[in-house]
């Protein structure tokens, strides 16, 4: 049976991204545009509109479409922003972000994910500047930065210090920070060189791999 990829869109939009309050009408827009579908690997095109975060390569996931639209929504970017956008993955954030700001930075460390995103990206229509990085999702974009928002594709247990470095003054993060089972979502701001940040809404998401704090054993 096949499947209604506009209609799911919609629904998903309707359904599970502006009942839980995400009422920016340049996000639900973006998201009713963005194609879903194509950011997944074929097998997983009937799970694109689900309400679930989708494996898109062994530990790598596109965030499900309700966390995805309250952070998008939370960062509140501007048209004249410039985005980092930490583990794009397949580039379905790249793409909605780059529809809502000046230039995004898409960070990827797994080089196939990265394969995978770019003539996907290029044969999007409208977007705006988009640079694309390979590299180690820890050490960020130090050559394109600094950043006005960075915006993080999965759960972290410790934010690294060069995200903070590469973050202009009063520039923007929104990240979900594990603690302990539950994840939750933060606005950051940095001020005075330092991050600042406040619970957003609970959020539970894998954590990007290599993220996982250092556990101290006890003997």
């Amino acid at each position: 049976m096949s499947i209604d990829l506009s209609a799911a869109r919609a629904f998903m939009v309707e359904g599970q991204v502006r009942t839980n309050d995400v009422t920016d009408m340049r996000v639900t827009d973006m998201m009713g545009r963005v194609e879903r579908e194509r950011f997944v690997p074929a097998n997983k095109r009937p799970l694109a509109y689900a309400d679930i975060c989708v494996e898109v390569a062994p530990g790598r996931f596109l965030l499900d479409p309700r966390s995805f639209g309250k952070l998008v929504q939370l960062a509140e970017v501007q048209e004249n922003d410039r985005v980092l956008d930490v583990g794009c993955a397949t580039g379905y954030s790249t793409a909605v972000l780059c529809a809502l700001s000046r230039d995004v930075v898409a960070l990827e460390e797994d080089e196939e994910l990265a394969k995978f995103a770019a003539p996907i990206l290029r044969s999007s229509p409208k977007l705006g500047r988009l640079y694309g990085v390979v590299g180690p999702l820890k050490t960020g974009a130090p050559g394109q930065a600094p950043f006005d928002v960075i915006f993080v594709n999965g759960a972290v247990e410790e934010i690294p210090p060069a995200w903070v470095e590469q973050l202009k003054e009063g520039g923007r993060m929104v990240v979900i920070v594990n603690e302990g089972p539950v994840g939750k979502a933060h606005f950051c701001v940095k001020k005075a060189g330092a991050l600042s940040r406040r619970f957003a809404f609970d959020a539970t998401v894998p954590v990007l791999p290599g993220f996982e704090r250092s556990r101290s054993f006890v003997f």
